[in-house]
């Protein structure tokens, strides 16, 4: 099964919410700052976001989860 990282920023201008979707701890600072999300990418390593952990900091709520899918089928031989 893949993981999924969830950011939930809530420390936006003007109020604004918003939710960003990684598959990686690492590819969240590819996007956002540790300054926007008031974490390093060292703390979230160390942090135990690991089976489906959550981390709240002043401006996010960083969660990892899996992400489930539907298996694929096998093709059929005509």
């Amino acid at each position: 099964m893949a993981k999924v990282v969830h950011v939930h920023l809530f420390s936006r201008p003007r109020g604004e919410v918003k939710d960003y979707y990684f598959s990686s701890i690492a590819a969240v600072y590819t996007v956002l700052s540790a300054e926007e999300i008031g974490a390093t990418l060292s703390y979230l390593q160390h942090a135990g976001l690991s089976g489906n952990g959550s981390i709240a900091t002043k401006k996010a709520i960083i969660k990892q989860a899996t992400l489930h899918s539907k298996p694929t089928q096998k093709k059929r031989s005509r």
